[in-house]
């Protein structure tokens, strides 16, 4: 299977501190992955590298059919290439509905000189209207994005991505905070997202890493420790000391 994303001999060094070493990873097109590790693994670091954040001492990062490189390009082009990320503390403007939260991400979609001349039209305001029935608020859009769950607004935030159209979406710690019955339902929207584009999960909830039923990638001391299903990387006795024996 080709790769949609390619991280290869990455090295970081933040004030002589190695926080990524010599990492290599690489997801397909239309994957869902679990990235987990303790405190810093490099968790963060490898999503900053991804998203131009953060530039690396050496190493490739390399993405799509034509694999263009991401190191060098901003943080704004790497997200016009097709790269989403959600971070762990939803970011809505929570004085608009979700219907306008929803219509602003559309509009920021669609480059500099076009936003200032956009008027929306009916196929934005029916792809709003599918954006959040992806997302489960479809019963939502008129509300305040206040208003909302914390749940409700990490799902909210999620759908101004997917506005973008992402092909590959980076969710840090989407389970956090969330009731059981949310996290259920975040469970089976990232499942049915990666069923299109790749999506990498971050996260530290085991259990929840266990109901996505995913490939998983341990990170420890900034480098791929394990790789393969959630029972095999928790029978590997390295991954068992790194999480319980420190």
């Amino acid at each position: 299977m080709s790769s949609l994303l390619e991280v290869s001999g990455v090295c970081v060094t933040f004030d002589g501190f190695r926080a990524i070493n010599n990492l290599s990873f690489q997801i397909g097109p239309a994957e869902l992955r679990a990235v987990i590790g303790p405190n810093g693994a490099g968790k963060t670091t490898f999503m900053d590298i991804v998203t131009g954040k953060t530039r690396p001492d050496a190493g490739r990062v390399l993405f799509g059919e034509k694999s263009i490189s991401l190191l060098r390009r901003s943080e704004a082009e790497i997200a016009r290439i097709g790269v989403g990320r959600k971070f762990q503390r939803p970011t809505v403007f929570e004085d608009q509905s979700v219907a306008d939260n929803l219509m602003t991400a559309l509009k920021a979609a669609r480059g500099p000189w076009k936003v200032l001349f956009w008027r929306p039209g009916p196929a934005d305001h029916a792809r709003v209207l599918e954006l959040a029935d992806q997302v489960g608020l479809a019963a939502h859009l008129a509300r305040k994005s206040g208003e909302l769950s914390h749940g409700q607004k990490q799902w909210l935030e999620i759908g101004m991505l997917l506005a973008q159209e992402p092909r590959l979406l980076l969710v840090d710690e989407p389970a956090a905070g969330m009731t059981l019955a949310e996290r259920e339902q975040t469970t089976a929207m990232l499942v049915d997202l990666a069923k299109t584009r790749a999506v990498v999960v971050v996260e530290h909830d085991m259990e929840f890493v266990r109901r996505l039923n995913c490939k998983v990638t341990v990170l420890h001391e900034g480098s791929v420790l394990a790789e393969g299903s959630i029972d095999h990387v928790t029978a590997d006795p390295q991954v068992v000391e790194v999480y319980l024996g420190r």
